[in-house]
């Protein structure tokens, strides 16, 4: 599972104007899968199901 800061500069991920990730692959806003043993959320895609770590 990559980061999200590797995905946006891989293009796997973009941002828009008011923060927002969403999947390059299809074009979806990524939601948040949040784990409250581990530090930092996981960002998933509703549609391709591809999974990205968010620190911080």
């Amino acid at each position: 599972m990559d980061s999200v800061r590797k995905a946006l500069r891989a293009g796997d991920v973009e941002k828009d104007n008011y923060g927002r990730l969403s999947c390059t692959s299809c074009d979806e806003p990524l939601s948040t899968d949040n784990d409250p043993d581990e530090v930092g959320k996981v960002r998933v895609c509703p549609e391709c199901g591809n999974e990205w770590k968010e620190l911080g």
